[in-house]
């Protein structure tokens, strides 16, 4: 079979959620199947290490899709007209979008709708193209593959889909987010804090992620506890939004508040695996992959009681109301306890031991053979 892959968001050093679902399962399905036949779509130069085994065809094709009128014209033309060439078989997409011109079988991964529940959240011209084309997309694929129940449920309600054309596939954790002995966590902590303990954040500075309220949480945790600890934001270092920066210039310790930007692989893994706990409190997640990336670091989570959270974090995470900075700046004085702290690494540790990336592209492929069996 001729199977054709959108790896659009293969990206060098860029790779952020949806990039590691492309990476970690084409990984491992295109070398689990050597009887099929693989052609990955970039729009851009790709790097050669994406390219994991011998019955893979890279192809680039133009334009570089980073804007929704370059969207239309590579997915409807550019990448019609290809599977169109080569007699394609099937064409997958791990970012949702589809080619709406084509008449070749099709799985999207749409990984939440986030965009139809918080709009305002990003850029005009994107909300606008996501909430026209997602419900088209949904109805277009043969089958969707999405990454938690709750946002199953949540595409079925939104564009009113037949339920037996989702399957849920949850994502898998990459192997480099483990726990690390005492010395190594003291290194972590005089490089980053001087020595001193802190909690983390990983992930965009995005209003749907909810750094206000985590920001105002930390200021009213040193304010009830008057100690040292510090904050490390692992993301990008760019606001998003006035309120953002105007929410930390009236924090009244941002002195103890470190933004590193964007780290990768073992350096991630270690910090996190230092911290006194991982601060994840968003309000719409469809997965919220650094919690379970934390607790296989061995390090207690405070998360948000909405949307995913729950289904993913089990009962292995402390819960709160991402509203209510004062509550979760509790939460975070539960940890000092140390048979609670010791309560949810254990419980954490047996939580993410159930996911893992080799179970999610077995899952995921059993929806592709399920779809090539079928046309």
């Amino acid at each position: 079979m001729k199977i054709v892959v959108n790896t659009r968001l293969l990206i060098k050093d860029k790779l952020e959620g949806i990039g590691w679902f492309t990476y970690e399962t084409l990984k491992r399905i295109t070398k689990a199947h050597p009887e099929h036949d693989f052609y990955f779509l970039f729009d851009r130069k790709y790097d050669p290490s994406f390219i994991f085994s011998e019955n893979i065809t890279p192809v680039v094709l133009s334009p570089q899709a980073r804007h929704p009128i370059l969207f239309k014209i590579w997915f409807n033309w550019s990448v019609h007209r290809f599977l169109k060439k080569i007699k394609a078989d099937l064409f997958i997409s791990p970012d949702g979008y589809l080619s709406l011109t084509t008449k070749v079988p099709q799985i999207a991964v749409i990984h939440d709708l986030n965009f139809e529940h918080y709009p305002d959240f990003l850029p005009k011209h994107i909300t606008k193209y996501y909430k026209t084309y997602f419900p088209l997309f949904a109805r277009k694929a043969t089958k969707i593959v999405t990454v938690s129940n709750f946002s199953k449920e949540d595409i079925v309600k939104q564009y009113k889909i037949e339920s037996n054309k989702i399957d849920v596939v949850y994502n898998g954790i990459n192997q480099r987010f483990k726990p690390i002995n005492e010395l190594e966590q003291q290194k972590v902590k005089e490089k980053y804090t001087n020595g001193n303990s802190f909690f983390i954040y990983v992930g965009s500075l995005n209003p749907r992620k909810n750094i206000e309220n985590t920001l105002r949480a930390f200021d009213q945790y040193k304010k009830n506890t008057n100690n040292n600890h510090q904050f490390i934001i692992v993301g990008e270092k760019l606001w998003s939004t006035e309120s953002i920066e105007d929410c930390y210039n009236g924090l009244v310790h941002k002195k103890d508040i470190n933004f590193t930007g964007r780290l990768f692989n073992e350096e991630l893994g270690r910090l996190m695996a230092s911290a006194e706990a991982l601060l994840y409190v968003s309000y719409f997640e469809g997965f919220g992959i650094p919690v379970i990336e934390s607790m296989q670091c061995g390090t207690p989570v405070v998360t948000s009681n909405r949307t995913s959270l729950p289904e993913i974090a089990g009962n292995a995470a402390i819960l709160c109301d991402p509203d209510d900075y004062k509550a979760i700046a509790h939460q975070m004085e539960l940890l000092e306890d140390k048979s609670i702290r010791t309560s949810y690494i254990e419980k954490g540790t047996e939580q993410a031991n159930k996911f893992n990336w080799d179970t999610t592209a077995i899952e995921f492929w059993k929806t592709i053979a399920s779809v090539i069996n079928k046309h």
